[in-house]
């Protein structure tokens, strides 16, 4: 509806209405109900995520369960047929030796390399030190982080 003084303009675009100014709380509540929408969405998703993959994950370690099953029995058998024919060559008591020893040194070396690579392992460094600096981004003083 116009009044006398709006001019009406053939093709010009009717003004727009202007809904009622809102206070600050409604506003306010507002924005936390959206931000509380937009966290449940979020772990929503984040759950559905772990989800798909806590079932790849759980199908991938069975599956290299089973490939570790089948190398041992590999290994097993490829010693039993070392000490079979070191047997026809040296004895059967000493060629079982030799095939414990070789397996002794295998087993050795293993061990130190995988000692050696877990003294290198520090845990999350850089998680720990951005997780320190969360309280002073949350009290404003960013600058008390650098």
């Amino acid at each position: 509806m116009t009044t006398s003084s709006d001019p009406v303009v053939p093709g010009a675009a009717t003004p727009a209405r202007r809904e009622p100014e809102r206070s600050i709380g409604e506003l306010m509540g507002d924005v936390s109900r959206d931000l509380s929408t937009l966290l449940r969405q979020e772990v929503e998703l984040a759950k559905a995520e772990l989800r798909e993959s806590g079932t790849r994950a759980g199908k991938g370690a069975g599956l290299l369960a089973g490939a570790a099953v089948g190398g041992l029995l590999v290994i097993l058998f490829l010693s039993i047929a070392l000490w079979w024919g070191l047997g026809l060559a040296i004895g059967n008591a000493w060629s079982a030796v030799v095939v414990a020893v070789v397996w002794a040194i295998v087993a050795a070396i293993l061990a130190v390399v995988g000692r050696n690579e877990l003294a290198r392992v520090r845990g999350l460094p850089q998680t720990v030190e951005t997780v320190s600096k969360i309280p002073n981004a949350v009290k404003g003083k960013e600058e008390e982080n650098r």
